[in-house]
């Protein structure tokens, strides 16, 4: 069976690169187009892996990030971060900070950082669930 993989990013030129990568792969896709979005699906029909973009206008994918690293049920889900954003800038990000309440920011599991070639997200997707 094909491993479910949430791609939650508000560009659909993204949406549309990383469903064809995945596609191409065997892998069964979703999107959504922001955190409210993304949230509602995991809780729905959880997946196997998110994509997870930072910067979107609702619900961002730093509050997302929280919620799925601070929630019982969901911290074992995999995530990769995809996005513009240099690591070291989102690890010292006063909203990432500010959404972990002062509190140490969990480092993504994989950080990518866009824009990256499909190969290099492959790797990274078969690194989280093979």
């Amino acid at each position: 069976m094909s491993k479910k993989v949430l791609v939650v990013d508000d560009d659909s030129d993204v949406r549309s690169f990383v469903v064809t990568v995945l596609e191409e792969n065997g892998y069964l896709p979703a999107e959504a187009r922001d955190g409210v979005e993304g949230l509602e699906k995991i809780q729905a029909d959880r997946p196997d892996l998110v994509i997870l973009d930072v910067l979107m206008p609702r619900g961002s994918g730093i509050r997302l990030y929280r919620h799925l690293k601070t929630d019982d049920g969901l911290k074992d889900l995999p995530v990769i971060m995809f996005t513009g954003i240099a690591l070291r800038s989102f690890m010292k990000s006063q909203k990432a900070l500010d959404e972990f309440k002062g509190g140490e920011v969990p480092k993504p599991d994989i950080y990518l950082e866009k824009p990256v070639e499909p190969e290099e997200l492959v790797r990274a997707i078969e690194t989280k669930i093979g």
